[in-house]
């Protein structure tokens, strides 16, 4: 019978010139899943080893059955590897996020060595190179010794299991086929399901089985997510799937509909990694993950930008999500790339085809940000796009589209459905420009389905506000961004999926802002999953159905306004507010309630929803706190009086493209681009390549666009900008 033995020990080697020296080398002893990344690819700097390390591990022969085989199996080797085994250089994967296979049979002695070389460094043809999170580099994932009979089911087709079933729903009933490949010339397969079981003939290592299933039990999202068990047995092995029947669709107006209803997608997407773990997560990680997503009321995870771990598929199949899944086809096409994109895709639709939680293949993420739109970036879609519909017939293609490609562009013609990632009141412009952005969009291609994939604010908890603005960094100014971009998102019932970008933060070793070095900081949750900002309980309140009342602003303890603004959120529809044990005031509402407090002295406020409680401590003091401030000097707009803004004349608070159409003022200002263009993640480094981006940014205040660099800036700088301008006078 087959037999799956996990491979920890394994020595590592940072530096070896081939397998014979990595082999030979003392190493430091590490368990697997590992990743040398863990540190230093999330203290910032951009300067993260990226190279080639070894994995060497001792193995004992494996006892076979007469014909038997022996496979090693790698679950995640980022991002190119060779396997060499007792010297023989027997595999090359390009590829870090799937799974792939090894026959080792005919190579095996008594006493083996494998010596795995794993490669992360900067190339031009596997995918990603370029994009805004860290490419940790190892054997990351478990690595497997798999042992079967002669007759068994197919390991080595792209990583998958051998087995395939596609559910398709009729009325009240569900036509299921089931399809296995198989090895060594066994005349038929058993295959059950429900209860039934089918013998089947084999016919050139293909057997296939169809089941009705009667008064089929739905798998129906997070509500009642129910998994059937499809059984295929040989005399000498077994394996099984889950798998659920469901049906789906995508519709121009009524947004995402899952088996015949109304149900719209609103959740978050993931990355895979932590503080000092990297991507190297243990089932617990995984689990608690899930967990926080569950908690959140999520329906939804977009699993960026990258295949994830089988078991986290697992745990959204078990949990109701609906789930996108894409490849790392991201930020910038490579000619070279092509073929590597298509592998992955192929290694993505064989090796997650059964999940049910799975409806939709992403092609690519943001694809134009670091260049434009060519003919062999969209040939590279046709492709990927025609895989997709030949491997899987059930499920639409989509693309995750920057906010700065023009909604014609042929691009957007070639996946069945589309969504874009749009940073307004984050990275430029304002709040409302998403609103108008999607109106746009749907009155223009009221045929076309549309989505939100991306949207956020990075928020650092240690930085408070009572007056929270674009760029300052503070948990306030995240809280504030969601609270409208749910708003815009419940008024437009025909986005077809929403994913708040990020559930968690994780690291981007190229960034350095918003006083952290290294991390993305949009989560609703710390990298650590210590810490549950408060916009998480905005999104709680909206979607979650567990009764609950949360006070922002626990970590804002030292405050130097008059009166404070005290803001709740809670999925209860009344909300009782006391202060120093009194009863201060109640309301009436939905997901958010305010309340203006006067503050004398020290101040314990509590809020109350039924029997739920959720208590601050507040203090008024008689200057700001600046610990609270991530740029300590203030506020742009306090660095003048008002007589340094004398009209007719230019000044910071005129527009990038007012300024820039006077050849003095443009001058001044490319002076000040210059210095702040570095360390600003791939969206905002894109600028200066990217003409839409750039006329996007033509509307935006100079003003504002300072407020996005002032850790990279001095009031002495900003003032004397400002004067210069005011140099420079307007024409009539």
């Amino acid at each position: 019978m087959r037999q799956n033995i996990k491979l920890y020990q394994w020595n590592f080697i940072k530096e070896a010139k081939d397998a014979e020296q990595a082999a030979a080398a003392t190493g430091v002893p590490v368990t697997v899943p590992h990743t040398w990344n863990a540190i230093d690819g999330q203290d910032g700097g951009n300067d993260y080893y990226r190279g080639t390390c070894w994995y060497v591990h001792k193995l004992e022969r494996p006892e076979l059955t007469p014909g038997g085989r022996a496979y090693l199996e790698f679950n995640g080797a980022a991002m190119t590897a060779e396997v060499y085994f007792n010297g023989a250089k027997l595999a090359r994967h390009e590829g870090g996020y799937s799974t792939f296979r090894v026959d080792i049979t005919d190579y095996l002695l008594e006493e083996n060595t494998v010596a795995v070389s794993v490669d992360n460094a900067d190339n031009d043809r596997v995918y990603p190179q370029k994009a805004d999170f860290t490419f940790y580099g190892g054997l990351y994932r478990p690595v497997n010794l798999v042992t079967v009979p002669e007759c068994h089911f197919a390991l080595d087709y792209w990583g998958g299991k051998g087995i395939k079933v596609t559910p398709i729903v009729e009325g009240t009933g569900a036509q299921v086929t089931v399809e296995v490949w198989v090895k060594g010339n066994p005349d038929s397969v058993a295959i059950t399901l429900d209860g039934k079981q089918q013998t089947v003939p084999v016919q050139e290592g293909h057997g296939q089985a169809v089941f009705h299933i009667e008064n089929v039990h739905l798998w129906d999202g997070v509500e009642d997510p129910f998994l059937y068990t499809a059984i295929a047995e040989l005399p000498d092995d077994r394996i099984s799937t889950r798998f659920g029947c469901r049906s789906f669709a995508m519709d121009p107006e009524k947004g995402f509909l899952l088996n015949g209803r109304s149900y719209p997608l609103r959740g978050v997407s993931r990355h895979q990694d932590r503080i000092g773990v990297g991507n190297a997560l243990t089932p617990d990680m995984h689990r608690e993950d899930m967990g926080i997503i569950r908690e959140i009321g999520a329906n939804t995870v977009r699993l960026a930008h990258y295949q994830h771990d089988q078991y986290f598929y697992d745990l959204c199949d078990e949990a109701g999500m609906v789930v996108w899944a894409e490849i790392p086809y991201i930020t910038m096409h490579m000619p070279n790339g092509r073929e590597n994109t298509l592998s992955q895709m192929q290694e993505l639709i064989v090796q997650c085809y059964n999940h049910p939680s799975i409806v939709c293949w992403g092609l690519s993420n943001e694809i134009t940000a670091a260049g434009g739109v060519t003919e062999d970036l969209l040939e590279n879609h046709r492709l990927l796009n025609d895989l997709c519909h030949s491997l899987d017939k059930t499920r639409p293609t989509v693309l995750a589209n920057v906010f700065m490609l023009e909604i014609e562009s042929p691009l957007l013609e070639i996946p069945d459905v589309n969504s874009y990632n749009l940073y307004f009141g984050w990275y430029l412009g304002e709040l409302d420009e998403n609103d108008a952005f999607f109106d746009e969009y749907h009155t223009r291609y009221p045929d076309r389905c549309i989505g939100f994939s991306e949207y956020g604010a990075d928020a650092n908890p240690r930085f408070q506000t009572a007056r929270p603005e674009r760029g300052d960094y503070t948990e306030a100014y995240q809280a504030l961004y969601h609270e409208h971009i749910i708003k815009m998102i419940n008024e437009r019932p025909y986005l077809w999926a929403t994913h708040v970008w990020n559930m968690f933060d994780f690291a981007a070793d190229g960034r350095d802002e918003g006083g952290e070095h290294g991390r993305n900081q949009k989560g609703l949750v710390t990298m650590d999953r210590k810490l549950k900002k408060d916009a998480f309980y905005l999104y709680k309140a909206h979607w979650g159905k567990e009764p609950f009342v949360h006070l922002c602003g626990s970590r804002y303890v030292d405050r130097a306004e008059a009166v404070t603004e005290v803001t709740v959120y809670s999925n209860q529809s009344t909300v009782v507010l006391y202060v120093d044990g009194k009863q201060f005031a109640e309301q009436q509402g939905k997901a958010v309630f305010r309340f203006q407090v006067p503050l004398s002295g020290e101040h314990t406020i509590e809020a109350r929803a039924g029997e739920h409680l959720s208590r601050i401590f507040v203090r008024r003091v008689s200057q700001p706190n600046t610990e609270y401030m991530f740029f300590k000097t203030g506020d742009i707009v306090n660095w003048f009086d008002k007589e340094d803004f004398k009209p007719g004349y230019f000044s910071i608070k005129d527009t990038l493209g007012e300024l820039g159409a006077q050849p003095q003022a443009a001058a001044l200002m490319g002076q000040l681009m210059a210095q702040t263009s570095a360390s600003r993640g791939d969206v905002a480094e894109s600028v200066k390549d990217n003409p839409n981006l750039q006329k996007m940014m033509m509307k935006t205040t100079l003003e504002s666009m300072l407020k996005q660099v002032r850790d990279m800036i001095t009031p002495e700088q900003v003032k004397a900008l400002n004067a210069a301008l005011q140099q420079i006078k307007k024409p009539e």
